[in-house]
Order: C-alpha cells, then sequence, then structure tokens
C-alpha cells in the first residue's frame, strides 16, 4: 500500500504561522472530503467553531508544526506517507465543475476526479526531450510533430483499450484524459552541457515543458475541431478560457497568498486560448509526467525528470541485473585521456560520483553531478517551473544527502510555496555502504567462479589479486547488452 497526505492549504497555512489544527473524527464531519479551497476552509472554521460550544466533542488540538513534524519524520523514516497538496490539484483541474480530485494515483503524477460512479484513468506517454534539441535549441517544428503525433496515438487508445470494469470505462470515455510527459531531461541536460544544479537548467525545465505543453494542448484542440469535444467539456477551465498558467492565480486567490511561482513566457499562448474558444478540447487532461523507469531503460535515456542516480551503477529487473554507464562521461573522459582501468575502480569505489576522483576536472564534476550531490531545492525550482504548464502533476522524487529536519521542513515547505501539486518518494542515503570487491574472474559486481564453498581461498582473498585483470566495460562493445 502506498499513501499519501492530502494536504489542505489551511493546514500548511498553520505551520507556517504558528497556528494549532484540530483534528476530527470524519464521522463529524463527512462534507470536508469533497470540498477544496475557501470552501473546505470555511467548513472547517465552522467545525472548529462547534468545538468551542460543545456540539462537537470528539476532536483534539495540537500545533500544527508538531504535526507538520511528525508527517516529515515518517516520510524519513519510511519513505511514505508522500507530501501531497489537495488543494492545488484540485483549484487548478480543469474538471472541477464535474467533480473532485481525492488522491493522486501510486506515482503522484495522475490528478482525475473519483466518485462513486467513476474510476479514473490515463492513458501516458513520454517524450525524450534529447532528441528534440537543435543548435542548442528546442527543435519546435521536431516537438510539434512528436507531440501532435503522440497526443493522436493517445486518444486512440481511449476508444480501442480494454477496461476490466464498467466505472473505468465510463469515466475515460466522459473525459478522455491523457497525460504527455517526458523522459531523458537529464539527457537533455548533458547534450547541452549544463549541470542539473544551475539556473540554466531551471530555464530549459521551464521552456522545454511549455513547449511540450503548448504542443499538446493544440493538438488536442485540433483533435476536437476533427472529432469532436470530449462531453464534459462546458463547464471546465478549458470553456471558461482559463489555461493552466491562468489557474495559478486561482490558486492564489485561494490561498489567500502563498504562491511565489515564476509567470513568464516565451510561446503564443493567446493564439491558443482563441483556438480552444472556437474548436474545444477532445481531452480534459492532456500532460502528466509518468515516472518512465522501463520504457527510459528501453529507450536508452535517463528515467523521467530524475537526474542521474550514479555515473556506475547498477539496475535490477526480472531479467537480472545490468551494469549502466554513463556514456556522455565516458566520452568526455576519453576525449581528455582519462578513460582507464583506474578511472573504472574509482568510479565503482566512489559509487558512481566524480566528486572526490582528483584528476577530472571541476567542470566535468557539476556537469555529471549525481542526484545525491545536487542540493535538493534544484530538484523543487525545476519541478516549479514545470508544473506551471501542466494540468496534472509530476512523478517528482527528492534526493537529499545528510536529511535533516530542517532541511526537509525547507524543502517541503518550499514546494508548497511554488505551487507543486505532488511529490514522490524521499530518497535519502543509507547509513551503511555494501563492501566493494573487483575480482579478475569477470566484470563488475561479478562472483570469482573459483571461489566456492569448499575453496580455502576466501572473498577478501580474491578481492585482493592485481586489479590489471579485471575486464572493464568499454562502452564500444557491440556484443556487449549493456553498451547498446
Amino acid at each position: 500500500m502506498n499513501t499519501a497526505n492530502w494536504i489542505p492549504d489551511l493546514f500548511m497555512k498553520r505551520v507556517v504561522e504558528g497556528g494549532d489544527w484540530t483534528l476530527f473524527s470524519p464521522s463529524t464531519c463527512p462534507d470536508l472530503h469533497d470540498k477544496f479551497g475557501k470552501a473546505f476552509e470555511e467548513a472547517y472554521l465552522r467545525y472548529e467553531a462547534k468545538t468551542e460550544t460543545g456540539e462537537i466533542k470528539l476532536f483534539k488540538k495540537v500545533p500544527a508544526k508538531d504535526l507538520w513534524r511528525k508527517m516529515l519524520t515518517m516520510l524519513f523514516e519510511t519513505g511514505h506517507p508522500w507530501i501531497t497538496f489537495k488543494d492545488a490539484c484540485n483549484v487548478r483541474s480543469p474538471q472541477q465543475h464535474v467533480g473532485v480530485v481525492h488522491s493522486s494515483n501510486l506515482c503522484t503524477e495522475i490528478t482525475l476526479n473519483t466518485s462513486e460512479t467513476e474510476i479514473a484513468v490515463c492513458n501516458l506517454g513520454s517524450v525524450n526531450p534529447a532528441h528534440h534539441l537543435k543548435d542548442g535549441q528546442i527543435d519546435q517544428e521536431k516537438l510539434k510533430k512528436t507531440v501532435s503525433t503522440a497526443m493522436r496515438m493517445l486518444d486512440n487508445v481511449i476508444d480501442i483499450n480494454y477496461y476490466a470494469v464498467k466505472k473505468a470505462r465510463d469515466s475515460n470515455l466522459k473525459h478522455r484524459p491523457v497525460g504527455l510527459g517526458i523522459m531523458g531531461f537529464q539527457d537533455a541536460l548533458h547534450e547541452l552541457r549544463v549541470p542539473y544544479a544551475s539556473q540554466a537548467a531551471v530555464e530549459f525545465a521551464d521552456r522545454s515543458m511549455e513547449a511540450v505543453c503548448y504542443h499538446a494542448y493544440w493538438a488536442s484542440t485540433e483533435l476536437a475541431r476533427e472529432r469532436g469535444r470530449y462531453s464534459s467539456y462546458r463547464g471546465s477551465l478549458w470553456d471558461r478560457g482559463i489555461l493552466p498558467l491562468d489557474s495559478i492565480n486561482l490558486l492564489e486567490e485561494q490561498r489567500g497568498g502563498y504562491v511565489e511561482v515564476d509567470r513568464s513566457t516565451s510561446m503564443d499562448w493567446d493564439a491558443l486560448r482563441s483556438r480552444i474558444a472556437e474548436h474545444g478540447m477532445r481531452n480534459s487532461n492532456c500532460v502528466a509526467i509518468a515516472p518512465t523507469a522501463t520504457i527510459s531503460n528501453i529507450i536508452g535515456v535517463s528515467a523521467s525528470i530524475e537526474p542521474s542516480f550514479g555515473n556506475l551503477s547498477v539496475k535490477s529487473n526480472l531479467s537480472g541485473e545490468f551494469t549502466v554507464l554513463n556514456e556522455y562521461l565516458v566520452r568526455d573522459l576519453k576525449r581528455l585521456g582519462l578513460w582507464d582501468d583506474v578511472m573504472v575502480m574509482d568510479l565503482k569505489h566512489f559509487d558512481g560520483s566524480l566528486r572526490r576522483i582528483d584528476r577530472v576536472p571541476e567542470d566535468l564534476k557539476q556537469l555529471y553531478a549525481t542526484a545525491f550531490e545536487i542540493e535538493t531545492q534544484w530538484l523543487v525550482e525545476a519541478a516549479a517551473r514545470r508544473q506551471k504548464w501542466i494540468d496534472q502533476a509530476q512523478s517528482l522524487n527528492i534526493y537529499m544527502a545528510g536529511a535533516s529536519g530542517k532541511k526537509l521542513d525547507e524543502t517541503y515547505k518550499l514546494a508548497w510555496l511554488r505551487g507543486l501539486k505532488t511529490t514522490y518518494y524521499l530518497r535519502t542515503i543509507g547509513a551503511t555502504h555494501a563492501e566493494k570487491s573487483t575480482v579478475k574472474a569477470g566484470q563488475l559486481n561479478a562472483v570469482a567462479s573459483h571461489v566456492d564453498s569448499g575453496s580455502s581461498m576466501s572473498a577478501s582473498a580474491a578481492a585482493s589479486e592485481p586489479a590489471t585483470e579485471v575486464k572493464f566495460c568499454s562502452l564500444d562493445d557491440p556484443t556487449c547488452e549493456a553498451c547498446q
């Protein structure tokens, strides 16, 4: 079971302002489940007033900061419950006129209405921005063609898909939501020679997501012109001329402030508004960034919007274990004459990190910094730039080295302030590390075939064999599955 805290803005305001939070039995306030924004706040305050008069007796009042601290402590210790923001998901939802978002999906990128009669379904696809660059810029024409094709494909899936239950089929055919996202964001930064922990990366996150969303929404309105609008279009934010970027203003109004989001644009959104006003939309929702672990492995790029976990690592699945090397790093090291057996040994010893390898230039250390070497704020800032364009959410892992209560508090408050709808796993570094040893019998992570239960030679003795006899990955071996 994957759990999340579904946090209203009122709670976060009381955390920031040092107020108390009242815990009710759900049986005394059942309508709060379906309220959000100002309507939730007004109802909540009425229930709190009833505790003062004695009309409600089953309640408990605690400092909001203490409850927030408990939530972050549990997140750090177990990885659950995730931190997700109820009002940002609902106030900015294009479909708020026909229902309520009660939770995200498991991976926290799908924020669709659910009810007794509807089960949310979303059809996902991802674009690889690294293949849509030209002369150091986004190739808008190529991206437009790719996104248009992907949106048509996803819209087709809605009609030809198999639905296990009627509630899911009814919901999908009525609202026709899809979720087009991106993968290989880190690869695109490598192509552009931009470090993840930089303002340039934040700007690229902004402009690349703007382009994907612009073309996705345009493709959906073109499909509406060709195939017709989705049936619950009337009354939606689309119908009211409110695009995802505009919905930030709604969130700020409902919160009464506490929204600090960059509002800059670079494309002609007024033209898109006019087009939607004329033809409507084929899909209630168009964009969501999924984790993409499997398909990114198949394509050979980094997962989703993730920074590189390590420049040398091992991935495990049902097919076995695969050694993964950062091909961009290897090519740079070869260019500098630094790619040799010792470098591979160093990479393995330092868990794929360049930070403590002295002969690697500083600019490469910054460019190829791994997930836990990047300050967490950069992940949140880049995510905030994407979120302003997206009509659903994004699967955002939070990587944090040297986690502390103060750092957790600052990170998740920043996520709320920047208007993020959801966050995914909190990833921290374990207190212990596996012993690293290399044997002459095979490649990285191999076990010596000549060491068995009847041998007097220990594993540690095997590890002390000359390192020059180890067969290292060349990355250019056409017979090697990992190299391809």
